[in-house]
């Protein structure tokens, strides 16, 4: 087999692993919350520090993959993120879990800043566009079969188990990257951006940080306030240091390429929607509908199938097909699914959700094979690992930001709910925020037990009232996420733009300010 196909097998088995990774957790956390006595705000910084770690790094490892090597950084990247599944199969606190979950993001970040890179390196022409359309269809599968798998693995060995069926493939990934795959690096690779890296991992974790603390202790809390000012400061400030720096980490010039810029906020929208959506999902049929992990995966798997049904035509599609076309009405799609699932109550069904669950398959599953294209396949290839990296970045914050997001509206809404269903009744009234938390935790039993056994049944009411209110409140802003960003990718990606972009070759000469020959054509 020639060389290009293993670089495809082993970037197509480590994207597999992350994404993996990405959602495989949604439906084991709730049995790893009660294990390790975590609270809702920990199982969202589960998800968001891995998130968060391979949206910082990813611009960084871009530019790295392009001065030392590719290849070099991927195989470097598949082990620290092997080693680290393996601290999180091991972890005894909610922090060592956290803390390993980060140290993933770093290795994934160095995964993803460079597969996109190796593939755009080993393919060209129609081979490439069919090549980018695998790895699109990986990307759907492994999305898709997170929640599925993890409720099998979860059900059979335990929560841990999720982490360490890493373990195998992070060892064949490894070795058939590091002795197969071609080594490439851009000839006029940029140096290391150490000012924006440190702005925009700041800002980006500051922020994150009080969009979750807000959902704990509401929107005028002081550190909620802090973080969210902050953050958005540091993140004002990356944009302008790299605006003005001479060799940027992510050149602000690829914004005047409209399918650029289409393609990342198409990457945002669709993992801050629905791929954010199956965490709170997954939550709701175990807390509120009483479902186990394997039951979750089940039902989840009305999704995983249209999914993967639906990424196989688009990977077959994706060389023939608009790329606008096929994100922008799988989008619309999604947004039509959330909405789809909305208007629950205290007593609506699993089943109320499987229409929306196999339309919003679909269209995630149209969406994920043609994205790739919109990153690399404009750009001239000496520039594939930092558009790699962009494109990638925008997808991790679309989980990141999407999970923050949707956990303070969440534990507003219960709140809330609490506060109004409670008023007037003597003695719980002034407990409202106390008795939200522990149900917004996981504890309904506690909360239930905590007041007088006359109330027991107004507290378990009022929780499924509140998860319901929760979710519909969720499933509204997602939708809305979702629809914006399937209109916008139908108008900015534009055929006109991968013709533009130059095949691989020899380098341009070294950029100076002002705009780039693609950039102008865009």
């Amino acid at each position: 087999m020639e060389k290009k196909w293993w670089t495809l097998l082993g970037v197509c088995g480590g994207t597999f692993m992350l994404l993996l990774d990405t959602t495989i957790v949604y439906v084991v956390m709730p049995d790893a919350q009660r294990d390790l006595g975590a609270g809702l705000s920990d199982v969202q910084w589960v998800v968001d520090a891995y998130a968060l770690s391979l949206a910082s790094l990813l611009l960084t490892a871009g530019t790295l993959a392009d001065r030392f090597g590719r290849r070099r950084l991927y195989t470097v990247g598949v082990a620290v993120f092997t080693a680290a599944s393996l601290l999180c199969a091991a972890a005894q606190s909610p922090l060592m879990l956290v803390l390993a979950r980060l140290l993933q993001g770093v290795g994934g970040s160095m995964m993803f800043a460079t597969g996109l890179a190796l593939i755009a390196g080993s393919f060209e022409g129609r081979e490439r566009g069919s090549a980018f359309g695998v790895w699109g269809m990986v990307t759907g599968v492994a999305s898709a079969a997170g929640p599925v798998l993890g409720g099998l693995i979860s059900s059979g060995v335990g929560w841990r188990g999720v982490f360490l069926i890493n373990i195998p493939i992070g060892v064949a990934v490894a070795a058939v990257v590091a002795l197969r795959a071609d080594e490439s690096r851009s000839p006029s690779a940029r140096r290391l951006d150490l000012p924006g890296f440190v702005l925009l991992t700041g800002g980006l974790a500051t922020l994150v940080y009080g969009l979750i603390r807000a959902g704990e202790a509401g929107w005028s809390d002081p550190g909620a306030v802090i973080g969210l000012v902050v953050g958005g400061v540091l993140l004002a400030a990356f944009l302008g240091v790299e605006a003005i720096v001479g060799e940027p980490m992510f050149d602000l010039r690829l914004f005047r390429i409209p399918t650029f810029v289409g393609g990342s906020v198409a990457a945002f929208a669709m993992n801050g929607s629905l791929f954010a959506m199956f965490l709170f999902l997954a939550i709701h049929f175990q807390d509120a509908l009483g479902y186990s992990s394997l039951q979750t995966g089940l039902r989840l798997l009305a999704a995983s199938l249209s999914m993967l049904v639906a990424s196989l035509v688009a990977g077959r599609l994706s060389a023939r097909v608009q790329p606008r076309c096929l994100i922008g009405v799988g989008l619309l799609l999604v947004g039509t699914a959330l909405l789809l699932m909305g208007r629950v109550t205290g007593s609506t069904g699993w089943t109320h959700f499987l229409p929306g669950l196999v339309l919003g398959g679909i269209g995630a599953g149209l969406v994920n094979p043609p994205l790739a294209s919109t990153a690399v396949g404009v750009v001239h290839f000496s520039r594939s690992g930092m558009a790699s990296g962009v494109n990638g970045t925008f997808r991790q914050l679309g989980v990141s930001a999407g999970v923050a997001v949707l956990g303070s509206a969440f534990a507003a809404v219960v709140t809330d709910r609490f506060h109004r269903g409670l008023r007037g009744v003597p003695g719980l009234a002034a407990r409202s925020d106390e008795l939200a938390a522990r149900v917004r935790a996981g504890d309904l039993a506690g909360a239930v037990q905590s007041v007088p056994e006359r109330y027991h049944g107004r507290i378990e009411q009022l929780a499924a009232d509140g998860f319901a209110d929760g979710i519909n409140a969720l499933l509204t802003i997602s939708a809305a996420l979702a629809l914006v960003g399937g209109v916008l990718a139908l108008v900015l990606i534009r055929a006109a733009d991968f013709q533009a972009a130059p095949q691989p070759g020899p380098a341009p000469a070294p950029e100076t300010p002002g705009p780039s020959p693609v950039a102008a054509k865009g």
